[in-house]
């Protein structure tokens, strides 16, 4: 997909060991009107820290980002790095220093090399023109078994613009935000309000409904950047126009983190969890959550046993108003349990066939009122604990 006014490149710094592609480049010919979201973690990365002083203008440019070092826990040493990064391209782009945004992952409390980031910088830049989106994808990888992307176009005043997104994240995802980057690019003029709205909208219903293991991270990132680069009228809130644009970029995030959660690390099942009859949205996305992140429901779906109770435990210590008399569960179209009570030997059968399927759903009816929530997970296997014990070998 073309999309105009952007430029990429990805090079190898030899950041965490050598051999792959580990620092990158967004460069937009023109300044962006941009947005992001950051981790909720008390304990933020350097990189974390400086863009958010960055993003305030509500405008951004350029976007660097490194992967095997995550620059977290670095103190002053850390945030030295940071801006020196953000410094050295914004000077070789001749753009301010603001307009960079800086981006890291990898092992955390380990000091990056500064000597090998500024070496690399020079190179970095000369590289634009000739990199793609899919090398910043392949770039930013960690424990990822696959590179993450998704576009979508539409038109505003019959000119046609797009979107299209990059990823990254597998362990550590959680919302608020999950162990996650995210890159997404627009050449699309969008009023900088109605865009920051629309993003948060967004991530609030994909990268803020996902949890692979109920850890976050210190480094997340989500970026937006809009250059008004296709030429249409600038998009503005409460149009049709604003309507598509929202609807465009929540099918981005949204497939983008339907990815990181099926890349969960060691995963073998995609979870759908559903809950209904909440008795408000808050409380439905309080029992969704803890069951996504309960470590015997999670286990559970990995070894195929329809063990329907734990899910009715974990909706019970959830902290959402609930009456287990009214309880009912679903795998896909079998009921488990209704009115709090097992549905019978025949459901567990059925149930059970269900759970051997690669991606499946978990309906809950909380019979108390009409509130609703969506989360996506995985299940917890053998594998996860393998790459977790040994990930900063």
């Amino acid at each position: 997909m073309d999309i105009k006014g952007y430029q990429f490149s990805a090079i190898e710094a030899a950041i965490k060991k050598p051999g792959r592609k580990d620092l990158a480049l967004i460069f937009s010919e023109v300044p962006a009107t941009a947005s992001a979201v950051f981790t909720r973690n008390a304990v933020k990365a350097a990189p974390v820290l400086l863009s958010m002083e960055h993003i305030k203008g509500g405008k951004a440019q350029a976007l660097v980002v490194n992967s095997g070092n995550a620059n977290a826990c670095t103190g002053e040493a850390g945030m030295a790095v940071a801006r020196e990064t953000s410094r050295l391209v914004a000077e070789g782009l001749g753009i301010s220093d603001e307009a960079v945004q800086v981006c890291s992952t990898g092992v955390i409390g380990v000091q990056m090399p500064a000597a090998r980031i500024k070496a690399a910088i020079p190179a970095l830049i000369e590289g634009l023109s000739s990199g793609t989106l899919d090398d910043i994808a392949q770039a930013i990888m960690t424990t990822d078994t696959f590179p993450k992307m998704e576009a979508r176009s539409a038109t505003a005043g019959g000119i046609s613009y797009s979107v299209a997104g990059i990823a990254k994240g597998a362990g550590m995802i959680m919302p608020n935000m999950a162990t996650m980057l995210s890159f997404i690019i627009s050449d699309a003029a969008v009023e900088q309000p109605l865009l920051d709205k629309a993003f948060r909208r967004a991530v609030g219903t994909s990268f803020n409904a996902i949890t692979v293991d109920g850890d976050m991270s210190t480094n997340d990132t989500c970026l937006i950047m809009a250059n008004a680069m296709a030429g249409n009228p600038p998009i503005t809130a409460g149009t049709p126009e604003a309507e598509v644009f929202e609807q465009l970029l929540c099918e981005v995030l949204l497939s983008l983190a339907k990815q990181i959660v099926k890349d969960g690390e060691g995963a073998t099942k995609f979870v759908e969890i559903r809950i209904t009859g909440a008795r408000t949205d808050a409380d439905a996305k309080l029992a969704a959550l803890s069951i996504a992140n309960s470590s015997l429901v999670k286990t559970a779906f990995f070894g195929q046993d329809a063990n329907w109770g734990r899910i009715f435990a974990a909706v019970g210590y959830s902290g959402a108003e609930v009456d287990q008399n009214r309880l009912s569960l679903n795998f896909d179209d079998v009921c488990m349990a209704k009115n709090g009570v097992f549905a019978g030997d025949n459901a567990e059968q059925r149930g059970t066939e269900i759970l051997r399927q690669k991606e499946f759903t978990v309906t809950v009816d909380l019979g108390l009122g009409s509130g609703t929530a969506t989360v996506y997970t995985s299940d917890l296997s053998h594998e996860y604990v393998s790459i977790n014990a040994d990930y900063r070998s």
